[in-house]
């Protein structure tokens, strides 16, 4: 059985750098055989982007890749992915998704899982608390990020 803990860890160290920065506190990294291969945070706010979601920040981090290597990979992150980045996943192949949490936000889970991905929720309380208090603080912002 795999130790989620040090990679949730740093997903949530991601989060809390993007948010050090002014952005979306969400992390995400990206794992083969036991090591981080790539990773990343929210940057829409800080690149002026509109895609720069941290899975999608990971993904281009961890920089052009074979899709045997997506194949054989995890993926964590601190919040449950939209959309945009459950696609991304799909898209390459990513058999394992880690989710911080998804209490104050649920992406397609059921569909990602329908199309064979393993969807893990957490309900890591670290991820859930620094989510509540992002929101509550910057409702606008957060209603930006997600597409309200």
């Amino acid at each position: 059985m795999v130790d989620h803990a040090p990679f949730m860890q740093a997903a949530i160290e991601e989060a809390r750098k993007g948010r050090a920065a002014g952005g979306i506190p969400i992390g995400s990294v990206l794992v083969l055989d036991g090591e981080i291969i790539g990773r990343g945070h929210n940057q829409r706010v800080q690149k002026g982007s509109t895609i720069r979601h941290a899975e999608m920040d990971c993904f281009e981090e961890a920089g052009r890749l074979p899709a045997s290597t997506y194949q054989r990979s995890t993926l964590y992150s601190t919040l449950s992915p939209c959309d945009m980045c459950s696609g991304a996943v799909l898209l390459y192949g990513i058999p394992h998704v880690v989710v911080g949490e998804n209490k104050t936000f649920q992406g397609p889970e059921d569909y990602v899982r329908s199309r064979g991905v393993n969807v893990e929720v957490l309900d890591d309380a670290e991820c859930i608390a620094m989510m509540e208090e992002f929101i509550e603080a910057e409702p606008t912002l957060w209603n930006e990020d997600i597409g309200e």
